[in-house]
């Protein structure tokens, strides 16, 4: 599959630290704008329940207020994730011009367990679904 990395970036209006105290909040792009209906928090491990089902997220790196990476299975809500069923999702703060500027990076589609149709349509969703998020913690960020 071609189509195994998503990269978007967007120029935030507002200092590293308020985007970063966004960005951080467990799974906040998890489920609808703004983020899930709930979040339950156990060391790395983050559990949001939202409309579309439970989704546990595992942090995997953390460099304050700089860069977050975490594991999700978006695809497979309820289930833990694994190599076979989830993507990395990494997130970048950098000051610049006054403002923040947050690349987001999901990756690891082609590693789904499950027929290249299935990957592609994996894939296709999230890329929606980063428009959509980063716009809301942008308008959020900048209020």
């Amino acid at each position: 599959m071609n189509n195994d990395r998503i990269e978007r970036e967007i120029f935030i209006v507002s200092t590293i630290q308020t985007v970063w105290d966004l960005v951080s909040q467990p799974a906040w792009w998890v489920g609808d704008n703004p983020g899930p209906d709930s979040v339950q928090i156990d060391g790395n491990r983050v559990v949001a329940k939202t409309r579309f089902g439970i989704f546990p997220v595992l942090i995997e790196k953390m460099d304050t207020p700089n860069y977050l990476a975490c594991r999700w299975a978006s695809s497979f809500p309820g289930e833990e994730p694994r190599e076979e069923n989830a993507t990395l999702v990494e997130f970048q703060l950098t000051e610049k011009d006054g403002g923040t500027l947050l690349c987001v990076v999901e990756s690891g589609f082609s590693s789904i367990a499950v027929p290249e149709d299935e990957q592609r349509k994996f894939f296709e969703g999230n890329v929606y679904g980063w428009v959509q998020q980063l716009e809301v913690l942008r308008k959020r960020a900048e209020q």
